[in-house]
């Protein structure tokens, strides 16, 4: 499921809140729950670890989010930026700010030097033996620094990705 250096992940369910990114070896990810959405990581067969857990505020909308041991506003890793429409930042587990911003076909993922290192992009729905997928998260190797691929970079990307489409979606 590599292809041109990046590692993509297929994504199930319109609602992120319940869903899964698979590769062709199979899980990675897994959000869990409505009104609070639990992230678990695959760490091998039959293990997980949880990245994060989201805490919905009561009428629908942001709530907080722990993530470790660190617990802090959803809005916090969806911020919008004021230089540009529909585009939102954070700041990663590396202290460098991290920006989604929507594109001709998907939504990329820049850091602080303008390097496209993720992207989401919408798929025509296709049924798989673990869900019907609706997106792909994909995840650039060797772009910036190349540490996308590790946690917790690669956590913070997949929990702002799972935000980034909540609130474009919900008109956050």
């Amino acid at each position: 499921m590599a292809s041109s250096g990046n590692e993509v992940l297929s994504w199930t369910s319109q609602d992120p809140r319940q869903s899964q990114l698979f590769g062709s070896y199979g899980v990675l990810y897994r959000f869990t729950g409505v009104s609070v959405t639990t992230l678990w990581r695959a760490i091998r067969a039959n293990k997980e670890d949880r990245v994060a857990k989201l805490e919905w505020a009561p009428n629908g909308g942001l709530g907080r989010a722990v993530i470790g041991k660190s617990t802090l506003p959803m809005a916090d890793l969806v911020r919008p930026d004021p230089r540009a429409t529909n585009c939102r930042m954070f700041n990663g587990p590396d202290g460098y700010q991290y920006r989604w911003r929507p594109s001709n076909s998907s939504s990329d993922i820049v850091d602080q030097n303008n390097n496209i290192i993720a992207f989401y992009r919408p798929i025509k729905p296709a049924r798989y033996n673990i869900g019907d997928v609706y997106g792909e998260l994909h995840f650039v190797r060797n772009a910036g620094a190349g540490v996308v691929m590790h946690p917790p970079l690669m956590d913070t990307v997949t929990v702002t990705a799972m935000l980034y489409r909540f609130v474009i979606t919900y008109g956050l």
